[in-house]
């Protein structure tokens, strides 16, 4: 076989070799261990938490080494690509806050090592794919679908590997003549790499990840070029990482299978192997046993779901932290106000086998994150996501942003802030009794010990409330009220005699709190009063004792 002479009939049109491809490439000039990552995702129209959660590793490793970070559209699938794909992506990682150094942008793209979509990249991959015909290691494949098929039957008949390869790769030594003479019949082709591997051998490998693998050698011939001329994803991102200089390829385990493939190809291209890791699949607990995580099941792992839902950004990042890294939550409390950034993020600690998703648990961690947050940033952000998504509270809560602002700064800050918030969807209902269009009182709450008492203490109250008074003189008229009234002053008071009172100041307290704000739980009650009109808390006494 003149394989010189094969290549430049499937490749006429190629005239660039592979040494002038890596010469429009050169070296990247980073500091000493820096590290070169990519987001490789294809423009389907769905991002997942998948994609995020892979995303994450890629940006720490490369911004924690000074190194970087780019986006690629892996778009040689056209079937699968949706119109507008490509924006999705660059939108839904803009909003993530992930900085992307270089690659794909929504105007074109930034870099010297593109294109960064992989759909304009044909003369590349075709160069490549022209020298390893050169080398008689790929060749031209005629099978149609329906021989392919009916080789898979075989094959499942036999209980044989199903694949292309050995015995089963009908066109691997196929003649010149014949070649030629079914191009000129018109007849399609894909070109298929001439693996050199047999499963008789095994290949080790480090992965960053899952430790020390043995894996059996590939033994097929894949295809690297589809009819159209586009590379498969195995190929495509082979060449790409190398002329890109990708140090690290940062990936879900599913891909594990086809590790040997892609070494394989790194191998017979002379190219040096870049690091991998193999991320743990996203798992979550349904009827008693794990499973991944659906499309179909589970809207959480849409993207989308997070900002409809109003959960923070910055919580759904610290929560993958603690799903990656396994010393993160430790760290975490003995840095409480410290940026995400500043956690020593390391491939060592990430868990070799499923990561747990549990709504719960990003509940809970999204509570200290907004917690940690200035009043003026929760504002802007419930702001912006009720705008999109509640319309009619978003006119309550801008109606007017100080008395708003000062609302959301109560209890916020110090040692042990205020966690009431753990979505922003949750702050309609957290002070909606600041607003007389959203306020519904349920007078339910009233203490037990103090509903005989309560109308007459709401009545007196409305006598002595000035809002001028500052907190100590407010609740020195709590307490005159309370010990009026037969119950203890002093908590401590009622703690030492329990049987001289009706019960504790906090009754009276919580009296007020349930007339005021119609319930039992909100913020600092004399805070809270601070923000109302003297008119409206009387209206609100008296309303309460009309309804008592």
């Amino acid at each position: 076989m003149d394989h010189k002479l094969l290549a430049d009939r499937l490749f006429p049109h190629i005239n660039t070799t592979p040494e002038e491809m890596e010469a429009r490439y050169p070296k990247r000039e980073l500091p000493e261990g820096a590290k070169v990552t990519r987001m490789g995702p294809s423009p389907t129209g769905f991002m997942h938490l998948g994609n995020l959660y892979g995303a994450l590793v890629d940006e720490r490793l490369a911004h924690q080494s000074k190194g970087v970070f780019y986006l690629r559209i892996e778009d040689t699938d056209r079937k699968r690509e949706v119109e507008g794909g490509v924006q999705m992506i660059i939108d839904a990682f803009k909003s993530f806050g992930l900085p992307f150094d270089e690659g794909a942008t929504t105007d074109g793209e930034t870099g010297i090592y593109g294109p960064y979509r992989q759909s304009q990249r044909a003369e590349i991959y075709q160069t490549f794919v022209k020298s390893l015909v050169q080398r008689g290691m790929a060749y031209p494949c005629f099978c149609t679908e329906e021989e392919l098929a009916e080789m898979h039957a075989q094959q499942e008949a036999n209980k044989e590997n199903f694949g292309y390869y050995g015995k089963y790769a009908k066109y691997r030594d196929c003649e010149l003549e014949e070649i030629e003479r079914r191009i000129a019949a018109g007849e399609s082709y894909v070109v298929r790499f001439r693996s050199p591997g047999s499963i008789e051998n095994k290949v080790r490998h480090t992965d960053l990840v899952k430790g020390k693998l043995e894996l059996t050698e590939n033994d097929q011939d894949i295809v690297l070029l589809k009819s159209d001329g586009i590379p498969t994803y195995h190929f495509a991102h082979v060449v790409d990482d190398h002329l890109m200089h990708t140090t690290h390829v940062v990936r879900g385990e599913e891909w594990l299978a086809t590790l040997p493939v892609h070494l394989q190809l790194f191998d017979v291209l002379g190219w040096k192997r870049p690091k991998y890791v193999h991320t743990a699949q996203l798992m979550k607990m349904d009827g008693g046993s794990k499973r991944k995580l659906s499309k179909r099941k589970d809207p959480e792992l849409a993207l989308s779901y997070y900002y409809q839902q109003g959960i923070p950004v910055p919580s759904v990042m610290e929560y993958l932290m603690t799903l990656l890294n396994s010393n993160f939550e430790e760290w975490r409390r003995a840095n409480q106000t410290a940026p995400l950034d500043d956690f020593p993020f390391s491939t060592k600690k990430m868990s070799v086998s499923g990561s747990l998703f549990d709504m719960d648990k990003l509940h809970d961690v999204s509570k200290n994150v907004i917690s940690r947050m200035s009043a003026e940033d929760v504002y802007d952000s419930v702001a912006k996501w009720s705008a999109d998504n509640d319309p009619e509270f978003h006119e309550l809560f801008v109606r007017d942003p100080e008395m708003t602002k000062q609302f959301l700064s109560i209890g916020r800050g110090g040692k042990k802030p205020r966690k009431d918030l753990a979505l922003w969807s949750e702050t309609k209902a957290y002070m909606d009794f600041m607003f007389d269009e959203l306020f519904q009182p349920d007078y339910s709450g009233m203490p037990e010990r103090a509903k005989a008492d309560a109308k007459a203490i709401l009545t007196e109250y409305q006598d002595v409330y000035d809002a001028q008074d500052e907190m100590t003189v407010w609740f020195d008229k709590v307490k005159a009220l309370a010990e009026r009234h037969g119950f203890a002053p002093e908590t401590k008071l009622y703690k030492k005699n329990p049987e001289q009172y009706k019960g504790p100041v906090g009754d009276i307290s919580m009296v007020l709190r349930v007339a005021i704000c119609g319930r039992t739980n909100a913020p600092d009650l004399y805070s809270v009063m601070q923000l109302m009109p003297t008119e409206k808390i009387k209206a609100r006494l008296a309303a309460a004792c009309e309804a008592l």
